[in-house]
């Protein structure tokens, strides 16, 4: 076989010498004539191929081999070690060298998998640098994919707790209108105990929350979460890059945008639209949504004070007047806002966090209302409440129209219909239709917040779809005292 550096020396010169034969291309170069011949005749230069050195040492061992390094996926010394006890004599180098000829006869090949709809959803996140107002924000972007449309939703987070994982996630299947049969995630710590083999205990209740098996991709696998890979790659080069946001606010109104693009856009491989799979196909299938969002056990009472405040991490907060010396819940979202929850799991406010200073007081005027005489005509009063509490025109009729339906009005904001209609038979039953009693009431038969036992979600048993009531001996009932 002639080299690289001949067989383009051959063809220049007959590029150049067209009339020049092949006797005289040997000759002058002092290669032999069929040499020259199959230089000119091929088109791709020559490949060297070196001659398989089979060791003689190791061909007894072959099926051993291949089973212990290539089945087994036993360590390369491991196997070389228990070679040496079998009695074979090889060197580590002739060794390795010998695996080497083989790798590519035991390269793996994949089926790829196309999931039924409903059938699983793929959620991760990685952090991007974003230009705000100039400035570089780490953010934390979420994204969670249906596996059969690859419908897909966005979202973020200027933390990257479990807290805002939970959310995140709770979101995503939120915007999404339904839960898969599965969600599956990477090993990441906040979910998945790699040490122990075992998931994260909150991540069990929120997956037994919402009804879902949670599964994870096993290490150095990434063709088992492609499709949620592929959506950060396109993510980042058709929306991040290059991009510049006036605040965290427009950031997120693009990136909402740019979701719903995506999901109108085509997608190779299945040739349709995510949205147009997903309405056709998809949404039917899935799962209904619980009733209430979760309650993680790292989400903390707070109690308010007599003048509607909160504080957090050395600032206060309003909340609505009604909630005045009780006990709420109060969770971090996003990394950027304070919500606020009743017991009975509702949002009651929401602030933007101060994170620069401290000992500041931030007041919701809208908080207040109704708590100093009446606010609006008894029409405007009338028509809010039965929008409420649809039905109830002999309630109101027994109401005293001074003081007392402003602050029925601003309390019923906050609680269920079924409350309401519960404590207005109470107050029938009473004969009592005063306000005081009127928000007491509620706040006492409104319905709890159930919260699975921490040490017993490691078992997977317990997982239930929404709707299904399960033992009493697996929650907690947090219970809602009246302190007034």
């Amino acid at each position: 076989m002639i080299s690289m550096e001949d067989w383009i020396t051959i063809r220049n010169l007959k590029k150049r010498n067209p009339k020049m034969g092949t006797r005289s291309i040997a000759k002058q170069l002092n290669l032999s004539r069929n040499a020259v011949r199959n230089a000119l005749r091929s088109e791709d230069p020559p490949e060297y191929k070196r001659k398989a050195n089979i060791n003689q040492e190791l061909e007894p061992f072959q099926e051993y081999i291949t089973e212990q390094y290539f089945v087994k996926k036993l360590k390369g010394s491991r196997v070389l070690n228990d070679l040496h006890s079998k009695g074979c004599k090889v060197s580590s180098s002739a060794f390795y060298r010998y695996i080497q000829q083989y790798k590519t006869k035991f390269t793996r090949a994949y089926m790829r998998y196309e999931t039924k709809p409903g059938e699983q959803g793929q959620f991760d996140w990685s952090p991007y640098t974003v230009m705000i107002k100039g400035k570089p924000v780490t953010v934390q972007v979420f994204c969670l994919i249906l596996g059969c449309s690859r419908y897909r939703t966005y979202t973020y987070s200027l933390s990257q707790t479990r807290s805002s994982v939970f959310e995140a996630l709770e979101e995503g299947l939120s915007r999404i209108g339904g839960v898969p049969e599965r969600i599956q995630t990477d090993n990441h710590a906040t979910l998945y105990n790699a040490k122990k083999k075992e998931w994260n205990p909150g991540y069990l209740r929120f997956a037994s929350h919402y009804g879902f098996q949670p599964s994870r991709s096993e290490v150095r696998h990434p063709w088992s979460k492609g499709k949620v890979e592929n959506p950060f790659s396109f993510l980042e080069n058709h929306f991040i890059a290059d991009n510049k946001f006036e605040s965290l606010e427009d950031f997120s109104l693009e990136l909402l945008d740019f979701e719903k693009q995506v999901n109108h856009r085509i997608h190779t491989t299945t040739k349709k639209t995510p949205i147009e799979l997903f309405n056709a196909e998809e949404i039917a299938v899935l799962s209904p949504l619980p009733k209430n969002r979760f309650i993680s056990v790292s989400e903390e009472f707070r109690k308010v004070s007599s003048d509607c405040l909160i504080s957090v991490d050395g600032n206060r907060y309003s909340v609505p007047h009604t909630f005045a010396s009780r006990d709420v819940w109060i969770r971090i979202s996003q990394g950027v806002y304070l919500e606020v929850y009743s017991q009975s799991n509702i949002i009651i406010a929401k602030h933007t966090l101060e994170r620069t200073e401290k000992g500041k007081i931030f007041m919701n005027k809208d908080h207040f209302q109704g708590y100093r005489g009446t606010k609006g005509t008894w029409n405007f009063l009338s028509q809010q409440f039965l929008t409420i509490a649809p039905g109830q025109e002999d309630f109101l009729k027994r109401i005293n129209p001074s003081r007392h339906l402003t602050l029925i009005v601003e309390a019923a904001k906050h609680f269920s219909k079924n409350d309401i209609k519960e404590v207005i038979h109470l107050c029938d039953k009473y004969n009592v239709y005063r306000s005081d009693l009127f928000v007491d009431l509620l706040h006492q038969n409104s319905e709890p917040v159930l919260i699975p036992k921490l040490e017993q979600v490691n078992d997977l048993s317990i997982l239930s779809p929404p709707g299904v009531i399960r033992s009493l001996s697996l929650v907690i009932v947090v219970e809602v005292v009246n302190s007034s």
